[in-house]
């Protein structure tokens, strides 16, 4: 596939090979189910996502399908894709320009907080960062409907983190590095909230006025650089304890 595609696409690939991988790592998968997608550099209406039916930890750069719009094949691949898993990633690609990347997960941590009323509770650091952009959008049954599109859509508005309510996590970002930085974020605070067996009304909460500073002091932290800062780092894991996304 390397000498079938651009040098920019076959960078894309590599960094979203490297995504399903630390999913994998992460413990995040779902068997072969959700998807991370990207929309490939110098188009608006081509994506890449994973062959359905491939576990997360096997994916490749090279097995990597670029689909349109409509989540058709662009090119040959043994395996199918799955149009309801790129229902809910289409949408936002094409309303949203900034959202190159778009990670969805189904865990544990995530669907459960999800099914809460309160939410996401502010108490943590993890749970204030998210809360500086967290939209909410309520189940509608497996994503076969087109007409639930629009309503995803202006749920989201401007925001990189979703709770699907009863479903899972969903985080969008202009690069892939973003994207799953985001996610590990949101990831966490779920975490750490399923932890917590307190009534609500009894946990401690971070002060409104620091979360709309939040934005601030994460773009310091991060010295700017958003998930840049860390993703050398998790690539290095990767070649470390799972080598050849990049084939």
């Amino acid at each position: 596939m390397k000498d079938q595609v651009s040098p920019q696409e076959w960078q894309a690939r590599v960094e979203l090979a490297a995504a399903y991988r630390l999913v994998a790592h992460f413990g995040w998968d779902d068997l072969i189910f959700t998807h991370i997608s990207m929309r490939v550099p110098g188009t608006q209406d081509q994506f890449l996502i994973n062959p359905y039916g491939m576990m997360f930890h096997e994916i490749t750069a090279s097995s990597l399908i670029r689909v349109d719009q409509q989540c058709n094949k662009l090119h040959h691949s043994d395996y199918p894709v799955n149009p309801a898993g790129f229902t809910i990633h289409s949408c936002i690609h094409e309303a949203r320009d900034d959202a190159h990347c778009i990670i969805h997960t189904h865990t544990a941590n995530g669907v459960a907080v999800s099914a809460c009323k309160h939410g996401l509770l502010p108490i943590s650091q993890q749970a204030v960062v998210v809360l500086s952009g967290l939209s909410y959008h309520d189940y509608e049954g497996i994503a076969l409907n087109p007409e639930e599109k629009e309503r995803l859509v202006a749920d989201l508005q401007g925001n990189n983190f979703l709770l699907l309510r009863n479903h899972g996590l969903l985080t969008t970002g202009a690069t892939v590095a973003d994207a799953f930085l985001f996610m590990y974020a949101l990831e966490s605070a779920c975490a750490i909230q399923a932890r917590t067996n307190q009534n609500p009304e009894q946990l401690v909460h971070v002060p409104q006025p620091i979360i709309d500073g939040i934005e601030g002091q994460t773009q310091a932290v991060t010295k700017g650089l958003g998930g840049a800062l860390a993703w050398p780092a998790l690539l290095r894991l990767l070649d470390a304890n799972n080598p050849g996304y990049d084939s």
